[in-house]
């Protein structure tokens, strides 16, 4: 026998109060929702049981309507009544409760590494002299990390056994991990001469890690930072190069620090000096070297295309952990990469 929507009625309103029972979970509430009360992308079963009334006799529509309106809301009702004890049961504390009137316990906050707190230190102090800070690839190509460095393969610090190569050295242009952030003084160069070829003036400095398979100890790690300076402009003197590392030197350490430039060797700088700086040691002053330092050669300047008839410049690298192990009084550079929050707390 045949049963008519309006018979229909009330077998959906009992399957669905059946099911609705029997869930359990909110994803089983959920899958009943969707099931009986979906309106979007899957229409529920009370709203295709609205739409039965187009297979209802014209006279019988009425009281069709009049059903299912009753029904759809005892669907509804029992749903939200469902729904409300689901929540109800979840808000229910499973644990201790929270005594609000005990003292709070003050929040441990993090600070800024001490290398972090000293490479903006010093990026502050050479920004206020008109530096600009660029940055570069850690993984490089022989060609800046080398050549265009003026420093060829017969040079010993190309030698693979002082350096991190990532292929194979001396093979189809090489990557290793730069030894050291003057690479980054040729990419601004190489920049510069691409976009204003005719005035390649440059005051940058460029700070970041460097890799040497040095053995740790004390004063050597393998991986450090440094912090390159670099100037290119008409007339650079080093006369100029030293004002500008001694006003660096008193605005970092204090008024009454001095600075020497001792001769040295450098490829990429001639002539090269290492920079010496007084310190106050156990109530003695003292000289302590902290970097390197010369004119810029002009080697380099033709590596990457600037006249260095025309153009001079000055170059300096400063070692970062060495400043921050001055400074502070660090004894041992291992200490840095050890993250002891006691040895860290200090700074």
């Amino acid at each position: 026998m045949l049963t008519t929507p309006l018979d229909r009625l009330p077998q959906l309103q009992e399957a669905a109060l059946a099911e609705l029972a029997k869930a359990n979970s909110p994803a089983d509430l959920e899958w009943w929702r969707a099931k009986y009360l979906g309106t979007k992308t899957v229409e529920g079963e009370v709203k295709k049981m609205m739409g039965w009334i187009k297979d209802v006799p014209g006279p019988e529509k009425k009281n069709f309507g009049a059903a299912a309106q009753a029904a759809s809301k005892i669907i509804n009702d029992a749903y939200e009544a469902k729904k409300a004890g689901a929540g109800a049961a979840s808000t229910k504390p499973t644990g201790p409760l929270l005594d609000i009137t005990e003292p709070a316990v003050a929040p441990r906050l993090g600070r800024e590494h001490v290398i972090t707190q000293t490479v903006r230190d010093l990026t502050d102090i050479f920004a206020r002299m008109g530096f600009v800070v660029e940055e570069g690839p850690e993984v490089e190509d022989e060609r800046h990390n080398f050549d265009a460095l003026n420093i060829p393969r017969t040079h010993p610090a190309r030698d693979p056994n002082d350096n991190f190569y990532i292929t194979e050295p001396f093979k189809d242009s090489p990557l290793l991990l730069r030894s050291q952030t003057s690479t980054v003084q040729i990419r601004a160069m190489e920049k510069i001469v691409k976009t204003s070829p005719a005035n390649p003036r440059l005051r940058i400095v460029s700070p970041g890690r460097v890799y040497r398979p040095d053995e740790h100890d004390a004063t050597h790690y393998s991986m450090f930072h440094q912090i390159e300076g670099l100037v290119v402009d008409k007339k650079v003197t080093m006369s100029d190069l030293k004002t500008t590392l001694l006003q660096f030197a008193q605005a970092y350490w204090g008024p009454e620090t001095e600075v020497k430039l001792v001769p040295s060797y450098f490829p990429f700088t001639e002539p090269s000096a290492e920079l010496y700086v007084t310190a106050v040691v156990n109530g003695e002053t003292r000289w302590m070297e902290v970097g390197g330092c010369g004119m810029v050669d002009p080697a380099v300047f033709e590596a990457v295309g600037i006249d260095p008839e025309q153009w001079t410049g000055f170059a300096f690298g400063l070692g970062v952990e060495r400043l921050a192990m001055k400074k502070y009084g660090i004894q041992d550079i291992r200490w840095l990469f050890e993250n002891d929050v006691r040895f860290l707390r200090q700074f």
